[in-house]
């Protein structure tokens, strides 16, 4: 089905491990609170529903859509928001879900935008933590695989609104020789 997928570099198996830690973390952390789970759409939509199956606590869930990138690869560095939360976050403890943190724009902008809402906290989720691309000072609160400074498809994240379904997550041969490993 995907013929122009270079490599795998995360099966479901790895992905599945992933979740499972970082939900576990969360569980422990929120025990006897209910987090209102925010899911940065569209990439983190297949993540987040995989994510909070495995959660034991209870929360809210919602979402916010914004973008850096458009039709790119590249983070434009202005983001928008496009679509927004209708929770009311005042007071609430709010994570944010995310399906990769890579320059941090994104992230950054979002996580400022709702503090403006007063929550009482906000932590960050994200299934792919890309820390050698990082431009802003952010740092995740629950990452789930590291990885190096390469162009990903699969699992939510996409290349064009392409490659979402892909249970795995690989790189496009599109995109080889512009991925630095």
């Amino acid at each position: 089905m995907y013929e122009d997928i270079e490599k795998v570099l995360f099966d479901e198996e790895d992905i599945s491990r992933a979740a499972d830690d970082m939900a576990s973390c969360i569980n422990n952390d929120y025990r006897g609170c209910r987090p209102v789970i925010i899911g940065v759409l569209k990439g983190s939509f297949i993540f987040l529903a995989d994510l909070v199956r495995r959660l034991e606590i209870d929360f809210m869930v919602d979402f916010i859509k914004a973008s850096s990138y458009g039709g790119n690869t590249e983070s434009s560095g202005k983001v928008k928001i496009t679509s927004d939360i209708s929770v009311d976050i005042r007071g609430r403890d709010v994570i944010i879900v995310e399906d990769i943190l890579d320059t941090g724009y994104t992230l950054s902008y979002i996580t400022e935008y709702l503090k403006g809402f007063s929550p009482h906290s906000v932590k960050i989720c994200t299934l792919f933590d890309k820390p050698g691309r990082r431009t802003v000072p952010i740092k995740p609160d629950y990452a789930g695989i590291v990885i190096d400074d390469m162009f990903i498809v699969g699992y939510g994240l996409d290349y064009n609104e392409k490659y979402r379904g892909m249970p795995y997550v690989g790189v496009p041969k599109t995109q080889s020789n512009k991925t630095k490993e």
